[in-house]
């Protein structure tokens, strides 16, 4: 698996120009997505007074407790990967931040070039790239299928086509990037398990496809939520996600703090 950090993401400390950019980013993304939408200002504007609550969308399987997966990876040994796509990658992060056999997660990008894997051409939405996570995680305390239970049950909504909540373009995609042959068989298990059920009330869309490599974001993406929980897009988009985690998953949530720093790789 090629992992390779973009050169923001290799300064050992964060720019006043990051600090700058990571606090117009929130407010940036809000009125865009809300732009996208409601092309006229008269009514975007009545969209931003209605309240921002209106932009914290419950994801497709808040109807119903989604099954457990009938198909999981074998046992495996040692640390092992998933990459992950579905709306804005602070939010993923921080839903499998809490996780327990989680290890580490990485903010970046896949599905591109390393050439446009940058923040401000991923957000033009032609670059290939999806705004992902990459989970390091110990499979004998979570598998890749129960990994996969939290995507789809709290994570992202797999029946929004090329958009996520208020996020529009195709770098906020559903997308399960699968490193192995295995991980291909559990996903699309999963995900035809999920229609036979009517899981969910509209088509699941989510795209199963090889992983080719991964991009670390920019630093001032990296967990973008936890240093910024009081910011209105947090608090609307991401945080929601995390109590609906340790709600349908008590077993598996665990606070912050319990999250073990590795080395990148």
């Amino acid at each position: 698996m090629q992992v390779t950090a973009t050169a923001e993401a290799t300064n050992s400390s964060v720019t006043a120009t990051d600090r700058v950019a990571a606090s117009r980013l929130p407010m940036e993304r809000f009125v865009m997505s809300i732009r996208r939408v409601f092309p006229f200002p008269a009514l975007a504007g009545l969209v931003l007074l209605a309240g921002l609550g209106a932009c914290s969308l419950a994801t497709g399987s808040d109807a119903a407790t989604l099954p457990d997966p009938a198909v999981d990876a074998a046992p495996q040994q040692g640390d092992q990967v998933a990459v992950l796509a579905g709306g804005c990658f602070w939010g993923l992060q921080s839903v499998f931040e809490h996780v327990k056999g989680v290890k580490k997660v990485w903010a970046g990008y896949s599905g591109g070039e390393a050439r446009t894997a940058q923040y401000e051409r991923v957000s033009d939405g032609d670059t290939g790239h999806a705004e992902s996570v990459k989970i390091l995680y110990d499979p004998a305390k979570v598998t890749y299928g129960q990994l996969l239970k939290v995507y789809f049950s709290v994570a992202t909504d797999p029946t929004q086509l090329n958009r996520q909540g208020p996020d529009v373009g195709t770098q906020y995609r559903s997308v399960i990037f699968y490193g192995n042959d295995e991980q291909k068989r559990v996903a699309g298990a999963y995900i035809d398990q999920l229609k036979a059920a009517h899981a969910f009330a509209d088509p699941i869309v989510t795209q199963v496809v090889p992983l080719k490599a991964f991009y670390v974001a920019e630093a001032y993406h990296q967990d973008y939520a936890e240093h910024h929980p009081n910011e209105p897009y947090i608090m609307f988009n991401d945080a929601p996600k995390v109590v609906h985690l340790k709600q349908q998953f008590p077993a598996l949530y665990r606070p912050t703090e319990q999250v073990v720093m590795v080395d990148m790789h």
